[in-house]
């Protein structure tokens, strides 16, 4: 392998990193495609299986930055539909994507998406992620809560038959709202895209079938 600049000033882990990085079939393949990150390739793929982003659709894309998973999404729904992104970080503009900077915990985002949404949304994405800590259990109780909340929005604003995917790691806890979904949605199982590192805690919860009603909104 080529000797990477700046190498001696980097830790272990960051050399590691990088090293993957530069190895990535889905990052030179991204490049290649003009998507922003790998992670495009992850929607990708559960889309190519499952469907959720139909021409015309109304999708809702939390934690959108840089923007993989929401130019997916706006090619496969098409000009008919729409996406409303959000995200803390900055985000460069996305054909056919309105975008809110916004942390999604602020407790005007809800509000301020719906507001935008204007309606009923028919597929919620979350891939949100907190910084890591390095502390397993920590980082696992983090991502957590953002699901449970992306959760508690998708109820909220989803159409009768939408979809709801978010990232989990595994450790535990993600069964919990996998049970918690499954009393509002048909389909609920953990999926796993081939663009998922093999090596990684990574799941994504796919929730399917939203049935609505009164459970929704508790």
């Amino acid at each position: 392998m080529a000797r990477l600049k700046g190498e001696k000033r980097r830790t272990p882990s960051s050399r590691a990193w990088l090293e993957r990085q530069i190895s990535d079939p889905y990052v030179a393949r991204a490049k290649r495609e003009g998507f922003r990150s790998r992670a495009a390739y992850k929607l990708a793929e559960i889309d190519d299986k499952y469907r959720l982003l139909r021409p015309g659709a109304h999708v809702v894309d939390l934690g959108a930055a840089p923007g993989g998973w929401s130019e997916i999404a706006a090619r496969r729904i098409g000009a008919r539909g729409r996406v409303i992104a959000i995200d803390i970080l900055e985000m460069k503009p996305v054909a056919g994507v309105e975008f809110l900077q916004l942390d999604f915990l602020d407790e005007t985002a809800p509000a301020r998406l719906k507001a935008m949404l204007d309606g009923k949304a028919d597929v919620v994405l979350s891939d949100m992620a907190a910084n890591a800590t390095g502390h397993r259990q920590t980082d696992h109780l983090r991502i957590m809560a953002l699901a449970d909340a992306a959760a508690h929005f998708a109820r909220e604003v989803l159409s009768k038959g939408g979809s709801f995917l978010c990232k989990v790691l595994q450790g535990g806890t993600e069964a919990a709202l996998l049970a918690a979904l499954k009393q509002d949605f048909a389909s609920v199982k953990h999926v796993k895209p081939p663009a998922s590192r093999s090596d990684s805690a990574e799941l994504y919860l796919l929730a399917r079938g939203f049935r609505g009603g009164a459970s929704a909104t508790t």
